[in-house]
């Protein structure tokens, strides 16, 4: 019997899963896809959240602003991309005005750092190519951008290396509450373990509902984005929101840690598992965004993506043990989920040692990682890598100077990727203005040969996303 199960491997789970690796115990992640990160933490607009827009008293409010400060330290120990540039919400009118006021008021409440309300001759000064209706803007330099999939991976990866699991694959299909704790069906197999935490995101409803009466239900509310090349990424600072409603925090831009600038999202109630986008949804991005923004250069963008949120009936988060003793929810996880994870997975191993489980620290605890980015070496360094590894000499990935060191590396790390978009997500390989059409065969041609597979096996994304279907008749040239 193991000591506990995480049923989700979104940053959630992932946090949960590093911080229990802390300690002397044995902790399995198990997640349906076959990567970790793809759900909501792969699409989503990227923001460490400040924590002014929380009401007083919530769990939003507590994990948010508790959770900016943990993922700064974090994303430095593991080497993950993120800058804290500080965001400003604008106001268009006297009543947006007071609204910024009122965010302010409550983020002071909340514990926010250094805020400020500013005028609209501050903000331009600030940021010269924001709208000049703006009336007022609430400044809060705390606030920062990330990559949140690979802050995802990086906590798992280094939660392996001190020790926990990872499953891949493993759809769970059962509950049962056994003596001394459950057996939870992943993949096919029956793990038997003392605790439980659902960190399922939209689908942790069904999760909760295997073992416990139903108590809450997550409604998907899908989110549709613009990404931009990175000829736009210099077009604001900050990131920019616009005043927040009931539905969400309004369409921002904002720069990201990779140079572009993203742009998005809307609201709309969607069914779980669709991420489609729509003419429509884009079109009311595109005009709310311009209303901060006027001179975006929409011709340049590389992708459209949708994300979808895990809205509850309750207006917070979803976190505790749950009438069955040992099973904890980790629920409801939308904006600002991602700021909060850290500070959640903190709270949640707190509760499991309240609960019952040991937490003796581990003597050994790795939380450093180091990963080479061969377009950030200096000449010099880049030279020594190359004399390193060869590999490091050839780039695959043109548009982001991805070499195939950096790709060999990605497929030998604890965590290793099985798919193009997986070795994407830890490289940055095909997320440049072509978006894989030079470089995705030669990656998959790489995955095949390292990990020793057929490059029919070789999938896109998730399972089921085949780049090659068979070989045609002429020639014997795969299709």
């Amino acid at each position: 019997m193991v000591d506990a199960v995480i049923i989700g491997g979104g940053v959630c789970g992932c946090s949960l899963l590093y911080e229990l690796s802390r300690y002397q115990i044995s902790a399995v992640l198990v997640e349906k896809e076959n990567d970790v990160s793809v759900g909501t933490t792969k699409a989503n607009s990227a923001i460490v959240h400040a924590g002014y827009d929380p009401h007083p008293g919530t769990k939003m409010a507590r994990y948010n602003v508790e959770g900016n400060a943990l993922i700064k330290e974090l994303c430095a120990k593991l080497d993950v991309p993120y800058k804290q540039i500080g965001s400003l919400v604008l106001a268009f009118d006297a009543e947006q005005d007071a609204l910024v006021r009122e965010l302010f008021e409550r983020g002071t409440k909340n514990g926010v750092p250094d805020m400020r309300v500013l005028t609209a001759q501050e903000v331009w000064e600030m940021e010269p190519n924001v709208s000049r209706e703006v009336t007022s803007a609430l400044y809060a330099p705390s606030a920062g951008i990330v990559s949140p999939w690979e802050l995802a991976i990086a906590l798992a990866e280094t939660a392996v290396k001190n020790g926990a699991e990872v499953r891949l694959n493993s759809e769970v299909t059962a509950i049962e509450k056994i003596d001394g704790g459950f057996r939870v069906t992943a993949g096919g197999e029956a793990i038997e373990t003392r605790f439980v935490v659902n960190a399922a995101g939209i689908w942790s409803d069904r999760v909760h509902d295997m073992v416990n009466a139903h108590a809450f239900t997550v409604t998907a509310n899908k989110g549709e984005y613009y990404l931009l090349d990175k000829s736009q990424g210099t077009l604001v600072s900050h990131v920019i929101f616009q005043c927040p409603s009931k539905v969400g925090k309004g369409v921002l831009v904002s720069p990201t840690v990779h140079g572009n600038l993203i742009v998005g999202p809307n609201a709309e109630d969607a069914e779980k598992g669709d991420l489609g986008t729509t003419g429509e949804g884009l079109a009311f991005v595109k005009k709310m965004a311009m209303r901060s923004v006027p001179n975006i250069g929409f011709r340049d963008s590389i992708r459209n993506f949708a994300g979808l949120r895990a809205n509850t009936e309750i207006d917070d988060f979803l976190i505790g043990e749950t009438e069955q003793k040992g099973f904890f929810d980790v629920a409801g996880i939308k904006s600002p989920g991602l700021t909060s994870a850290p500070s959640i997975a903190r709270d949640v191993v707190r509760m499991l040692g309240e609960a019952g489980l040991p937490l003796k620290a581990r003597e050994q605890f790795i939380d450093e990682r180091r990963v080479v980015r061969f377009k950030h070496l200096s000449h010099e360094e880049r030279a020594a890598a190359i004399a390193r590894n060869p590999l490091y000499g050839q780039i695959v990935c043109r548009c982001e100077t991805i070499t195939e060191g950096e790709i060999v590396d990605a497929l030998h790390r604890p965590l290793p990727p099985c798919s193009v978009d997986g070795v994407k997500r830890r490289c940055g390989s095909g997320m440049g203005r072509c978006q894989g059409g030079f470089c995705g065969p030669k990656v998959q041609q790489i995955i095949a040969r390292e990990l020793g597979i057929p490059q029919e096996q070789v999938m896109m994304d998730r399972a089921g996303t085949a780049i090659i279907t068979g070989e045609t008749k002429m020639g014997g040239r795969a299709e």
